[in-house]
């Protein structure tokens, strides 16, 4: 379906995409520190998908495994809703956000106990063909 058909936009993918062709996919309340997320995300931004999950498929940090699917279902989307080739699809936006916090107490010595914060994450990536995505670094560039 290319953007024209298309009846009804979510606030979210306007606020991601606007109108240009791509797809998004996000996974919420992951139980992940914000701060190694975006360690992992920082890689991918940018490159290709298919090299993007290559790269995923073998990063060493924990956070992988969950960016990996997350990129894994937006291409998915890009390929079934949008009608796009997921062999030049390029990941435009990545972020993450951070969740709601569990608040958690640990014993410590003389019957003192001390917090600890257990983070959770917000990952969103959203991927676009790769003229779309030179098209608008270019018009970036003019200003």
């Amino acid at each position: 379906m290319s953007t024209t058909e298309r009846h009804r936009t979510s606030a979210r993918r306007e606020s991601l995409l606007g109108d240009e062709p791509g797809a998004f996919a996000t996974a919420r309340f992951v139980r992940i520190t914000p701060m190694k997320a975006r360690r992992v995300v920082d890689l991918v931004r940018g490159l290709p998908a298919d090299e993007a999950l290559t790269l995923l498929q073998f990063a060493p940090q924990s956070a992988s495994e969950t960016v990996y699917k997350v990129l894994q279902s937006a291409v998915a989307n890009a390929a079934t809703t949008e009608g796009l080739a997921t062999g030049d699809l390029v990941v435009s936006v990545a972020r993450v956000d951070e969740g709601p916090t569990m608040k958690r107490w640990r014993p410590r010595a003389q019957g003192r106990a001390t917090r600890i914060n257990k983070r959770t994450s917000h990952i969103t990536i959203a991927v676009q063909p790769a003229e779309t995505v030179v098209a608008k670094t270019k018009k970036g560039a003019k200003k």
